[in-house]
C-alpha cells in the first residue's frame, strides 16, 4: 500500500511540470487523504468482522460450558435446585444459539458487502457455522434426553402417588378395622353392676316375684357400665350385701371397710363373670 501511494505521488509530480507547487502540494495531500480513507474503511470492515467472529467463538465455548453444567446436574439426583440448574442452562443456551445464527447470517451479509474477498475469511465463517450446527445437534440431543428423563420422573411420580393412595387407602381401612377391633374389645370386656334395696330393684324391674333379670324389660340405664379388666373393686356402701345374680363362688370375696361397708373384690374377673356379665346386689 506504501508503494502504491509513492507511485501516484510520483506520477503526480510528473504531471504537475506546469503547476506551481502550492497546487501540487495540495493535490498530493487530497490523494493521500483519499487512499487513507479507502485504507481505513477496510480496516474497519475487517475489525468488524472478526470481532464478529470472536464473539461467536466466545458464545460457543460459553454453550460448551453450560452443557457440562446440565450433564452433571442431570447425572446426580432429581432434588428440585439440580431441576433449576437445568432449566436455567438450558434457558441460557437456547437464547445464545439463536444470537449465534443471527451473527453468523451477519457475518455472511458483511462480507457479500465487503470489498475484501478473502476466501481465508470465507472459510473462518464456514467452519465457525458447522461449529454452531454440530453444537445444535448435541442441543437437541441434550434435550431428548432431558424430556425422557422429565417422563420417566412424571411416571414414576404417578406411580408413588398411586401407591400413597393405596398406603393410604390402607391406613383409613386399618383405622377403621382398628376401631371395630377397639369396639369389639370394649364390648367383650363390658360388664354392668347395680346394687339396691328389694323395693328399688323391683321398681326398675330387676326383681319380680324372686326372680333376677328373668324378663327384659327391666331398666338398663339404673345400672353402672365398667370395663371387667380395671375394675376390681365395687363399693357398696353398706353393711349388709347379698348376690343376686350368679357369680362362681371362689372370684370374688365380700370384706368390710375401715367403717364397716362391704366391697365387692374380684378375685378372678374372667372366672366372676363367666356366667352373667350383670351384677345385681341387695342391700339394706
Amino acid at each position: 500500500m506504501k508503494k502504491f501511494l509513492i507511485f501516484i505521488a510520483g506520477a503526480a509530480m510528473m504531471a504537475s511540470c506546469g503547476v506551481s507547487r502550492e497546487e501540487t502540494d495540495r493535490e498530493l495531500k487530497q490523494q493521500r487523504d483519499s487512499l487513507q480513507a479507502i485504507i481505513d474503511n477496510k480496516d474497519n470492515e475487517l475489525n468488524d468482522i472478526v470481532g464478529t467472529m470472536t464473539e461467536v467463538q466466545e458464545s460457543i465455548r460459553r454453550i460448551s460450558e453450560a452443557e457440562g453444567r446440565i450433564v452433571v446436574a442431570e447425572g446426580s439426583s432429581e432434588s428440585a435446585s439440580n431441576r433449576e440448574v437445568i432449566r436455567d442452562n438450558m434457558d441460557f443456551i437456547q437464547k445464545a444459539m439463536d444470537a449465534n445464527r443471527e451473527m453468523i447470517a451477519n457475518l455472511k451479509e458483511k462480507l457479500k458487502a465487503s470489498q475484501f474477498n478473502a476466501s481465508q475469511l470465507k472459510r473462518m465463517i464456514e467452519s465457525l457455522q458447522q461449529q454452531v450446527a454440530t453444537q445444535e445437534a448435541r442441543i437437541q440431543e441434550l434435550k431428548a434426553q432431558i424430556a425422557e428423563k422429565d417422563a420417566q420422573i412424571a411416571a414414576q411420580g404417578t406411580e408413588i402417588k398411586g401407591l400413597n393412595e393405596d398406603v393410604s387407602s390402607l391406613s383409613d381401612e386399618n383405622r377403621k378395622q382398628a376401631g371395630k377391633l377397639s369396639e369389639q374389645d370394649k364390648e367383650i370386656n363390658t360388664a354392668w353392676f347395680v346394687y339396691g334395696t328389694k323395693s328399688e330393684l323391683k321398681e326398675q324391674g330387676i326383681l319380680k316375684n324372686g326372680d333376677v333379670l328373668k324378663q327384659g324389660d327391666f331398666n338398663r340405664d339404673y345400672f353402672t357400665k365398667i370395663d371387667i379388666r380395671q375394675t376390681k373393686l365395687i363399693k357398696t356402701y353398706s353393711k349388709n350385701v347379698k348376690l343376686l345374680s350368679t357369680h362362681p363362688s371362689g372370684s370374688y370375696k365380700l370384706e368390710k371397710d375401715d367403717k364397716g361397708y362391704y366391697d365387692l373384690q374380684i378375685i378372678n374377673a374372667q372366672q366372676f363373670w363367666s356366667v352373667s356379665r350383670y351384677l345385681v346386689m341387695q342391700v339394706r
